[in-house]
């Protein structure tokens, strides 16, 4: 199921990781700012909830990886 993720280097998946995490770049990252929402219970809008879970999911393919690595 997931055999697409053991072939994505480590070293494209994190710097996509980090991009995504940090874009953009000013004022305040999509991430903080949707985490702040969510923190609040202001995470309400759809667009909003699917800006996180896009700015999140190279970071989620990378936990995944390393945990299929890691029980090998």
């Amino acid at each position: 199921m997931f055999a697409f993720v053991d072939k994505l280097p480590y070293s494209i998946l994190i710097a996509v990781s980090i991009l995504m995490l940090l874009v953009p770049f000013h004022p305040m990252p999509h991430v903080l700012e949707k985490l702040t929402m969510l923190k609040n219970g202001t995470l309400t809008e759809p667009i909003d909830i699917f800006d996180l879970f896009f700015h999140t999911f190279p970071t989620l393919l990378l936990v995944i990886k390393a945990l299929r690595d890691a029980t090998r």
